[in-house]
């Protein structure tokens, strides 16, 4: 039987109709037929967004590059200055970063703001509303992240985005912008964002001058919106006066929890959980009304069951010293708190866990020839869940300039994490004034710090474990001054003190950024200081790692994905 013989089926090509390019000007016959081929392969493959090659890491295996971040999101503390008081934000972005000319700016975080701050497209038509910001970045675009979204034009028929009512724009990279904060016992937090070639190492710092409490300065970074912050060394003691603030400036509600840690443990309080803060709101909660009676040496941590918030911590303890608590890097089980001033009189430690188990640490000092161990003082017990104190005495004898403390595991098979802070007070013909240092992060790649003062700023650099070299970079002033540049070598366990860092002819305040050249991890702190009435004022800020470019998966155009293959 003779087999029947199978015919493949015909397949037809789909009839692609060429567009009509008899109106392009000048363009000859032959142009025209090339014209028409890319646009029939258009067709076919699909349209490609030309961009430049994000740069380029080492390959892990993973297929994964690095990127410049596209949008920076900030959140500031409302300025706790009392009647009297001043505040000023400063803003800054180093230069160096590429792309579209960015924008940056720093807004009071109201309801209105927040959501014009998202760029969200209105759906009424409105003829007289404002243009949106150019750099705008959709909601729920996170803060930090490569941008890839639409540039947020409104579509026909709908309203431009608001306009984010701004105390302050940054106008290029390089050099910061200043300005007054609402000078009032009431303002609120504020936000801040940079877009565009501005979003990559963007910061931006409040300081605020006060006699509330007595003459003071008070100094806070602004830190992008988060869902946990840890704060060690606050009070309620009865010569305390501390607040928790709580910004909102996400365009989602947050509730958050407020979890206490004193030297008998974990303090319970009903008032202290699912607190409520809206999109757009701040809240300023006295601490003494979360706690059953007076505690010193708390251990604070804010978390979040939902949402996102900015933190704070502000301190009065009266006639002594105000400030504001730096928040502490995570639990872990080796910290080491940087920044300790060369003429400190006293410090006081205040060290947490909330593990199961108990933490024992090694106790040591940045001295002139390394770490060293201070007599008397080789270690601290830290029960579970609860904290411990540990109190230091300096004198000009027993001074060896500028410190930090390191704490490590007594035992390395028995690793606890902890967070810590540390209370530091200068004296001057009897009057004191004191700020709050904490456990810090290495500065990494680069970091910044955007209101130092000329003659009034000092840099402290600490190498943790091993020999360090840094780049110092001092920008121009906000108006005006020639930006300069040193390296610094910082030998492992000492910390190194750098001044005359002021900028040629500084007009204004000026930033200073941190690069880390070799070796390290280097921790880093700003001490600005002027003295007000006697009273040695001084604020100290931590560097902070800029993150300003982020890892992102590898990806390549493939035809293939279009036609699809079997």
């Amino acid at each position: 039987m003779k087999k029947p013989t199978l015919k493949a089926p015909k397949l037809r090509a789909p009839k692609l109709k060429a567009p009509d390019l008899s109106g392009v000007a000048g363009g000859s016959r032959t142009g025209q037929s090339l014209l028409a081929g890319v646009a029939v392969l258009g067709l076919v493959f699909g349209v490609a967004e030309l961009r430049s090659p994000a740069t380029t890491a080492a390959d892990t295996g993973g297929g994964r590059t690095t990127a410049q971040v596209e949008r920076t999101a900030l959140v500031c503390p409302p300025p706790m200055q009392g009647v009297t008081g001043s505040t000023s934000l400063t803003l800054f972005s180093p230069e160096g970063g590429t792309g579209s000319t960015g924008t940056g700016l720093i807004a009071n975080a109201n309801a209105a703001n927040v959501i014009a701050a998202q760029n969200p497209v209105q759906p009424a038509a409105d003829p007289t509303a404002s243009a949106a910001p150019s750099g705008a970045a959709p909601s729920g675009q996170p803060a930090g992240a490569p941008s890839g979204q639409p540039s947020g034009a409104p579509a026909a028929g709908q309203s431009p985005a608001p306009v984010v009512d701004a105390l302050i724009s940054l106008a290029k990279p390089g050099v910061p912008a200043t300005g007054p904060a609402n000078n009032s016992d009431t303002a609120p937090g504020t936000f801040a964002a940079a877009t565009g070639n501005l979003a990559p190492g963007f910061t931006a710092t409040q300081v605020t001058t006060s006699e509330n409490g007595g003459t003071s300065l008070s100094g806070a970074d602004c830190v992008p919106s988060g869902t946990s912050f840890w704060f060690a060394g606050a009070s309620t003691g009865p010569h305390r006066v501390d607040y928790v603030t709580l910004v909102n400036a996400d365009t989602l509600p947050a509730v958050v929890d407020l979890k206490m840690y004193g030297a008998k443990g974990l303090i319970d309080n009903e008032l202290a959980t699912g607190i409520a803060v809206a999109p757009g709101q701040s809240q300023t909660l006295l601490l003494s009304s979360l706690t059953k009676g007076p505690v010193d040496d708390l251990a604070l941590h804010v978390v979040t069951r939902s949402g996102r918030i900015g933190a704070g911590v502000h301190a009065i303890d009266t006639g002594k010293g105000t400030d504001w608590l730096e928040p502490s890097a995570d639990p872990a089980p080796s910290v080491t708190v940087p920044g300790i001033p060369d003429d400190v009189t006293t410090a006081h430690l205040v060290v947490a866990t909330d593990s199961a188990d108990d933490a024992d640490l090694k106790v040591q000092l940045s001295g002139k020839n390394g770490w060293f161990t201070p007599a008397g003082k080789e270690s601290i017990h830290v029960k579970a869940g609860m904290t411990a104190v540990l109190d230091f005495q300096f004198t000009a004898e027993t001074r060896e300039g500028a410190s930090a403390i390191r704490l490590t595991p007594t035992s390395p098979d028995h690793p606890t994490p902890v967070v810590a802070g540390l209370r530091v007070d200068r004296e001057n013909k009897g009057k004191t004034e004191a700020t709050w240092l904490s456990g810090g992060s290495p500065v990494g790649a680069r970091a910044s710090v955007a209101d130092n003062r000329a003659g009034q700023t000092k840099l402290l650099l600490t190498a943790v474990d091993a020999d360090a070299k840094v780049k110092v970079t001092s920008s121009a002033g906000a108006n005006g001054g020639t930006p300069g540049s040193k390296d610094v070598d910082v030998p492992v366990g000492t910390t190194v003190t750098v001044e005359g860092i002021d900028p040629a002819g500084a007009n204004g305040p000026y930033a200073l950024t941190v690069q880390t050249v070799s070796g390290g991890p280097v921790l880093a702190a700003r001490q600005l200081s002027a003295v007000t009435k006697d009273v040695p004022t001084f604020t100290t800020q931590q560097f902070r790692d800029d993150h300003a470019t982020v890892e992102v998966p590898r990806v390549a155009a493939d035809p293939g994905v279009v036609l699809g293959t079997k």
